[in-house]
Order: C-alpha cells, then structure tokens, then sequence
C-alpha cells in the first residue's frame, strides 16, 4: 500500500474515531448562535444551563426563510437514540470525504486540460 493511501486511510479512520467520540462528549446544553437567542429571549441566563422548556421564538424574525436538517442535532431521529448519532457522524464524515475526492478530480482534470493546451 503507497504512503499516499495509508495516510488517507488514517485520516479518515481519525475523523471517524473523534466524531464517534463526540457523540458521547458533547454536552446536550446548547451553544454558541442557539443560545445567543435564547438568551437574548431571557429564555436562560448567560452562564447557566438552558432549561427543558426553552425553545427559540422564530415567529418575531423577518422573511420567510426556513429549512429543515437532514440530520437534525447530529443524529437520525430520536428513536435511534446515541446510534443515530453515530451513523450521523460516520455518513456526514463521508459525504464530505467524497466530496473533497470529487473537487480534487475536478481540479485534477482542469488541470491536466490547461497542460494539454499549451502544449498544442
């Protein structure tokens, strides 16, 4: 096996490994843009834990714009509980490995078509 590939397997095993690990690690409490609304709508304090019941108020925001997740919150719904999250992780790390392999082909072949005109 070339260094090349070894080295492909190895990334790709390690963002694996750690996505599967975050499943477990991460904290079930919101963060960053999710509760900065939340606490802009006093719906929990800075600091303290986001209660059960809070919920972002969508209703007051301008425009009609609104989308619905694939995954939502990183799993495949909750009756698949942790193992939703997994399969999550492990499809969401290979879509995203198999499109950066599609962009470098592209690029790869752009490439190779620029050489072959400036040899003509």
């Amino acid at each position: 096996m070339s260094g090349h590939r070894r080295f492909l397997i190895a990334g790709i095993a390690i963002a694996l490994l750690i996505g599967v690990a975050a499943v477990f690690l991460a904290s079930p409490d919101p963060d960053g843009l999710e509760s900065t609304a939340l606490v802009v709508q006093g719906e929990k304090t800075l600091t303290g834990d986001t209660p059960g019941d809070a919920r972002i108020d969508e209703d007051h925001l301008a425009g009609d714009f609104s989308y619905s997740s694939p995954m939502p919150d990183y799993s495949l719904g909750g009756t698949l509980g942790p193992w939703g999250g997994i399969l999550a992780i492990i499809g969401g790390t290979l879509l995203a490995f198999l499109a950066v392999i599609g962009v470098l082909r592209a690029m790869k072949a752009v490439s190779r078509r620029k050489e072959e005109q400036v040899e003509q």
